[in-house]
């Protein structure tokens, strides 16, 4: 954080600048996402699609967790192979970072932490007895034995393919998913493995990434605070005299929060508890409340300063396809607005068929919640400022925007004292890890399908069999829901926009226009049976089954993919503010 601050206000005074400044930056984030890696494999906040905890107590529930645990450590422990020859091939090269460190040497944090997350979770298969972590030890040996087998035996790939998904199932992380795929491909092929650390390394290289754990610590600083209480009272100030404001309030609220927390899921967790208490109260049912409240926790993905917008920007760019965040950013504001009202809309028409309790409206009220929240509305003000005038790029305004929670949330607000900042940015730094290192193993994957020319194939594929524009759209949104559902969104954008995006350009589709049809989809997506990730969410926060959620959905998904629709078949919706303002790419 202090490295592009220093840039940011040291810069116009002409003197304080950090020559290797950009350069530290990354490996700081490097090590931020392989020790908070660690940190997320020993707190167990890696995103999964399922829990051992699905298979009850017994002998099947320890079966899963063994599994689970044995493929996620034989994955990481190849991947820390793969990055020891990464380090050795880089230590040829003369780079260094600041104070004449050789980058070889920072980059030794790549194998080391790898080894240690295998070793971790051979050790968490089991907790009372010694033989199930000696199986997954083994695992890990089985791995490197393999390497053994001739390359040109192709049919040991499938197998193995299908054991790291069936992994995944039974409770091993998602990144362990992408990375043990784009190991094993990598492998068929008889290429090293060390070409996944490459594409590791390749992907922290970013100049715009560190904005991504400096924006997502920003948002867990303020769901750890008071932000979200200060904020339901001024929209419920602000809402709650119109039939079914309350679910209003939850829909605007929820939309506002997510702009920081991104997909996260801390919508639903910091806000969850808070507003479905109040949905019932105000006389909206069970089911209603729920779906409200799942649907509301990633309404404001569109929104800056949204991180999945960053990430879409960030990935086209690697890949030659341009899109600049800040033109994502306007193209995403009618259409994000759009999503709320509909949502918002449909919480007005069950406000007024159930007949639920209005507040007065009261000008004072709202004045003194307004006031009392002016420093969390103040700061998507302050972030928009910052980079929409060019004052700062991307990373330093992200810092900015942390270095304001931070001095707000202890030294203003006081919600958070000093000393408990340090492990709320602990934590914060093991869900950054989580991220992080999905993301990294997610564009191994991703250069795998690229140079096998996967993406080349498909439009071949598409130019033959689809001959219309809005039969592709159509086919692309049904695709994108699908996979969205399945897939996290960070590494849904990383593993599909290099293979979508030439796609869309042989249609002529803008590419501003098809990233906010990609992440409108993938937003819709987090709702989406059997595996939306706010489903997930919803069922360890409120203690529901998730069949019984499914059902309290649908009537959301309806309505929001109406606005999906409306989203990609009226360009102008995204492209009118756009080209206005002049900043079409």
């Amino acid at each position: 954080m202090l490295f592009p601050l220093i840039d940011l206000f040291g810069r116009p005074l002409g003197s304080f600048h950090i020559s290797t400044g950009a350069a530290t930056v990354q490996q700081l984030t490097l090590w931020l996402a392989f020790v908070g890696g660690l940190l997320a494999t020993r707190e167990g906040v890696h995103l999964t699609l399922s829990t051992t905890e699905l298979f009850g107590e017994g002998a099947l529930r320890r079966a899963a967790r063994l599994a689970a645990c044995a493929v996620s450590a034989a994955v990481c422990a190849v991947l820390a192979y793969g990055s020891v020859q990464l380090v050795q091939a880089n230590r040829q090269e003369a780079k260094v970072i600041i104070a004449g460190i050789p980058e070889w040497v920072s980059e030794c944090v790549m194998p080391l932490a790898l080894a240690l997350m295998a070793l971790r979770f051979a050790l968490a298969a089991s907790t009372t007895s010694w033989w199930p972590r000696v199986v997954a030890l083994a695992a890990i040996g089985a791995a490197f034995a393999l390497g053994l087998v001739p390359t040109q035996a192709g049919h040991v790939a499938w197998p193995l393919a299908l054991l790291v998904l069936a992994a995944v199932l039974l409770g091993a992380p998602v990144f362990v998913a992408m990375g043990g795929l784009a190991l094993i491909l990598f492998f068929k092929d008889g290429t090293p493995v060390a070409a996944v650390s490459a594409e590791v390394y390749r992907l922290i290289a970013s100049p715009t990434l560190p904005a991504i754990p400096l924006l997502t610590a920003c948002g867990y600083i303020l769901a750890e605070s008071g932000a979200s209480t200060r904020l339901v009272r001024l929209f419920r100030a602000l809402f709650g005299s119109i039939p079914g404001g309350i679910a209003v309030m939850v829909a605007a609220v929820c939309a506002l929060f997510t702009t920081f927390t991104g997909g996260s899921g801390l919508t639903i967790i910091a806000l969850g508890g808070l507003v479905y208490p109040i949905l019932r109260k105000d006389g909206y049912p069970e089911g209603f409340s729920l779906g409200l409240v799942t649907a509301s926790g990633s309404l404001g993905l569109l929104f800056p300063p949204s991180l999945p917008v960053i990430l879409y920007s960030v990935v086209t760019s690697a890949r030659d396809l341009s899109v600049p965040a800040d033109a994502l950013y306007l193209a995403g504001l009618v259409p994000g607005l759009l999503l709320v009202v509909l949502v918002a809309g449909y919480g007005v028409y069950m406000g007024r068929k159930l007949g639920t309790a209005r507040q007065g409206f009261s000008a004072r009220e709202v004045a003194r919640s307004a006031w009392e929240a002016k420093w969390e509305l103040g700061l998507p003000v302050f972030i928009i400022v910052l980079f929409a005038t060019g004052l700062a790029s991307m990373v330093q305004t992200a810092a900015a925007a942390m270095a304001y929670a931070i001095v707000v949330e202890c030294f203003v607000t006081r919600d958070i004292s000093p000393r408990a900042m340090v492990p709320v940015l602990v934590r914060a730094s093991a869900l950054v890890g989580a991220v992080l290192i999905l993301l990294s193993v997610a564009m191994g994957l991703t250069s795998y399908l690229v140079d096998a020319q996967i993406p080349d194939q498909l439009l071949g594929w598409v130019k033959v069999h689809i001959h219309s524009r809005v039969v592709f759209l159509l086919v692309l949104n049904v695709i994108l829901l699908v996979l969205g559902s399945v897939l996290e969104i960070y590494s849904a954008i990383i593993v599909l926009a290099p293979i979508i995006a030439p796609m869309a350009a042989a249609f002529e589709v803008n590419p501003v226009h098809l990233g906010i049809i990609f992440l409108a989809n993938l937003e819709l997506g987090f709702l989406f049976p059997p595996m939306g990730l706010n489903l997930f969410l919803s069922s360890s926060r409120f203690g529901k089954p998730l069949p019984a959620l499914y059902r309290e959905v649908v009537p959301f998904l309806v309505i929001l993919g109406i606005g999906v629709l409306l989203i990609t078949y009226v360009p102008e919706m995204s492209l009118g503010l756009v080209r206005a303002l002049g900043r079409q790419p």
